[in-house]
């Protein structure tokens, strides 16, 4: 049995950790931590976990011989900082995206972990969306011959861009350009066409950041300025194609003052993808690709297992290393860019 305890108690504890192990038989989440001025901002959720100690003693949190794992979810330049904590206190962590600031400060935080022979991983748990799932069971398939082109597209209409300041490629970018890392793996190059649209110099609002990988070339897009959808993912390989449908934003949904329930219902066809490739007889065939439900239970499958029985880590060390080089190179590439 691993014992949790979570720093913060925004969305993403609420909704993308504690529901996918509040029912497991191999994790239990003792703590929730949050500072005291932070208290208020979610407090009217807090009798819907009578289970979970709400503390706001760090320290209570560390010294707990029972705490095994530390799940971060707090603001990006907290991480490091709680991470390096963590772990000389003797437990491993799990950290939320982006995982560091700079590849430079993920390599010390790594480097400590394995001085201490503590798990220390980012939830990169985008890698188990439903749509991305189904991406990557088409491409396992064979039915698109030798991939050629993958085109992922996370966009949105904001008419004064998503931030007024540099934050699009380190909170969403870093999901789209990981997924791409743990499919295709390093690229041999790249290149980054990033743009400061709705402030110049100071926001990162637009970017195509391109991967090569031999004849195949994998972009990453997102854009402010986008009012007709793209296909979230578009895929050509030399013996077929495949598209999903565009994304539906969670920022959009409606939150519900409550526990979260994790769905595990299937997509509605309307949501699934096509795939049209020829077969070995030379005959075209279309077929409707089903997408199921997000897992994002197997980070924590991975943690167990690593903390455990020795496993190595479902998200490893150099390939957060690399999509952090990406995204510093990438935001530089923002902060020079002038109308």
């Amino acid at each position: 049995m691993i014992t949790v305890a979570y720093v913060g108690f925004g969305v993403s504890v609420r909704e993308y950790h504690i529901p996918y192990v509040e029912n497991r038989d191999d994790i239990r989440a003792k703590y929730v931590f949050r500072r005291a001025e932070d208290i208020a901002q979610f407090e009217e959720y807090e009798p819907f976990y009578p289970e979970i100690i709400f503390t706001t003693d760090f320290d209570e949190v560390l010294r707990d011989p029972e705490v095994d794992l530390v799940v971060v979810s707090a603001p990006d330049r907290f991480h490091m900082p709680y991470a390096k904590q963590i772990l000389n206190a003797g437990k491993h962590a799990l950290i939320e995206k982006p995982f560091a600031q700079t590849a430079a400060e993920a390599r010390e935080c790594f480097a400590l972990a394995k001085e201490k022979g503590l798990i220390c991983m980012p939830n990169q748990n985008r890698r188990f969306d439903a749509d991305f799932l189904a991406v990557k069971e088409v491409v396992e398939s064979g039915k698109l011959g030798e991939l050629v082109r993958l085109e992922s597209h996370y966009d949105y209409f904001k008419t004064n861009g998503w931030y007024d300041h540099l934050g699009t490629l380190y909170n969403l970018g870093v999901h789209t350009v990981d997924q791409v890392i743990s499919l295709l793996g390093m690229p041999d190059r790249t290149n980054l066409d990033v743009r400061s649209i709705h402030h110049p110099g100071v926001g990162d609002d637009y970017y195509d950041l391109e991967f090569f990988y031999g004849n195949c070339k994998a972009s990453v897009n997102t854009s402010m300025c986008v009012l007709i959808d793209y296909p979230r993912f578009t895929l050509h390989g030399t013996k077929g194609s495949f598209t999903l449908p565009p994304v539906i934003h969670n920022s959009g949904k409606k939150k519900v003052v409550g526990r979260h329930v994790v769905s595990t219902e299937p997509a509605p066809e309307d949501r699934w993808g096509t795939l049209v490739y020829m077969n070995e007889a030379g005959e075209k065939i279309t077929e409707k690709v089903p997408v199921g439900c997000a897992h994002y239970e197997r980070i924590y499958d991975s943690l167990v297992d690593a903390i455990e029985n020795g496993a190595a880590k479902c998200v490893k060390d150099e390939e957060v290393v690399k999509v952090l080089e990406i995204l510093e190179e990438a935001t530089e590439v923002a902060k020079s860019w002038k109308k």
